[in-house]
């Protein structure tokens, strides 16, 4: 996304992108969308309803597994998570990562439990409705199952 304000150009990247081009001098982080916004729910998964009715215990696995990571994510240092995850950033240096770790943690972005809360349902439809690609916004009540992230989480 690219955002022309002013004498400036404005661009929203992820990381470890957005520590990249700033290193490279191309650019700099102004701002983190994760810091200046309620809690967005970015990542979601999404099944068709027949699908989950039909195969409750892979869904059921599928969240247990989600936690599991989320869990293991806030009980291990940067430096573990870097490791964890470096293979899927091959061209991106360790110690960026544990940079770009230590801000996500700083700035309190990753979600505990796969629990999708209401308040950051409706935020995500508005940014995707302001953007255009949303003529109306679901009912959370009736496209949102938090069934199966309450059982992984023990409630």
């Amino acid at each position: 996304m690219r955002f022309l304000v002013g004498n400036a150009d404005y661009v929203a990247l992820f990381e470890p992108t957005a520590s990249s081009t700033e290193i490279a001098g191309k650019g700099y982080i102004v701002s983190s969308i994760g810091s200046e916004t309620d809690e967005l729910p970015y990542t979601a998964y999404f099944a068709k309803k027949s699908y989950i009715e039909e195969n409750p215990d892979i869904i059921q696995k599928f969240t247990n597994a989600i936690y599991k990571g989320q869990k293991w994510t806030m009980e291990h240092s940067v430096e573990e998570v870097a490791d964890a995850i470096s293979s899927y950033f091959p061209n991106t240096d360790r110690d960026l990562l544990i940079t770009v770790l230590n801000r996500y943690r700083e700035i309190d972005v990753w979600n505990e439990t796969p629990y999708l809360e209401e308040k950051g349902f409706d935020l995500l439809q508005t940014i995707i409705q302001n953007a255009g690609e949303l003529k109306q916004k679901a009912p959370y009540d009736k496209v949102v199952n938090n069934n199966f992230a309450n059982a992984a989480v023990g409630k």
